[in-house]
């Protein structure tokens, strides 16, 4: 540098050097920024989001005032600002805004969806809610929230999961729907599939055949929409209590863990790739899980950004969401754990994707506010 500062010229011209650079580089990522519509979509188990009232057709028991989870009318409200929170904040380092679409499970009801995008931290994006009652015996289900100005849903279905436990083929294994909604999304025909696999228990061997059950009717929804329309954009989320690798995915769906050489009307899985470089949502004696999964159709793949394509998935695991401390540090900062109420979130980390389009320079932003 000193040498610089004895030989103006040369200093001159240096400077000169970095202040292009600096302002191509601006330049750049500034039309970047107005090329491209950017949104998000995000799944996110919220970990038994539970009104306080006792539903006496559902196991609800426990998340009641007097319940053995003493769950109160401050526990609630703290939950919905919590949760509220973090859907407020994913995906706005790269879409600049809350989410476009966001599929939730482990709902109890519709009233807990109209009290979360009420919440300040959500009331300025005007969502709107799709949501169907499911026979799952504690009363969780799904649903999908969207932003009014930008996703208009035409079509949304509940399609019941119906099958039998193996040992006792006259006893109905009563489980979550998968919610199918078909709408226009900035102009884009696009179908969206929310899910709430049957869970581990009793062991993952002896439980794999009712994912295996929910792979099938997912395929078949999948399969249904392509008679209408063979390049359909399909998004199917969820909390699919199996990895991007095991059989419901790999056998019956058939998922591709890359985008390249994706055939026809294949299925493509980027949480696959994060799953085997050690990623997860959700961690259990000590070995993390990706069962908080978004993939989607080959049309999503492509490289026409006249509609809609992929841009990339992430895992939204900010510090906060995080155990600080104890024997569960590190893993997702759940609401509730064996000591009682925790003042956490949720027991698994969300997980987004960003899509992209190309927009007309007189066009407004992506994502909508």
């Amino acid at each position: 540098m000193k040498h610089l500062m004895n030989n103006p010229k040369l200093y001159y011209l240096r400077a000169l050097a970095i202040w292009l650079t600096l302002f191509c580089s601006h330049n750049l990522r500034s039309q970047e920024q107005n090329s491209y519509n950017i949104l998000s979509v995000v799944f996110y188990n919220v970990e038994n989001l539970f009104d306080t009232e006792d539903n006496p057709l559902t196991f609800d028991d426990d998340r009641t005032p007097t319940g053995k989870d003493v769950w109160t009318q401050e526990k609630y409200r703290d939950k919905i600002a919590k949760i509220s929170r973090v859907l407020s904040e994913i995906g706005t380092e790269v879409a600049g805004t809350a989410p476009t679409v966001i599929g939730l499970c482990e709902l109890e009801n519709r009233e807990v969806l109209e009290d979360l995008i009420s919440h300040p931290n959500l009331a300025a994006y005007n969502y709107g809610i799709i949501h169907f009652d499911s026979p799952d015996s504690r009363g969780v289900d799904v649903g999908l929230l969207y932003k009014k100005g930008i996703f208009t849903p035409v079509n949304s279905v509940s399609r019941r999961l119906l099958f039998y436990e193996t040992e006792d083929p006259s006893k109905r294994v009563y489980t979550r729907d998968q919610l199918v909604v078909s709408g226009v999304l900035d102009g884009d025909e696009m179908h969206f599939i929310v899910n709430h696999w049957p869970s581990r228990s009793g062991g993952e061997a002896k439980s794999s055949y009712r994912r295996e059950k929910a792979a099938f009717l997912n395929k078949q929804i999948i399969d249904s929409l392509y008679q209408i329309n063979p390049y359909s954009k399909i998004i199917s989320m969820g909390d699919f209590n199996d990895d991007p690798t095991n059989k419901s995915f790999k056998k019956i769906l058939n998922t591709r863990a890359s985008k390249e050489n994706l055939k026809f009307q294949e299925l493509y899985n980027p949480m696959e790739k994060m799953l085997k470089e050690g990623h997860g949502t959700l961690a259990y004696r000590d070995s993390w899980n990706l069962f908080d999964q978004i993939y989607m159709t080959q049309a999503l793949t492509g490289t026409d950004f006249s509609g809609y394509q992929f841009y990339r998935a992430g895992i939204f695991n900010k510090a906060y969401l995080v155990t600080p401390g104890g024997q569960y540090k590190g893993y997702p900062y759940r609401s509730y754990g064996y000591g009682g109420y925790t003042g956490g979130y949720s027991d698994h980390f969300p997980v987004y994707i960003y899509l992209i389009k190309s927009q007309s320079p007189s066009s407004s932003p992506g994502g909508g506010g």
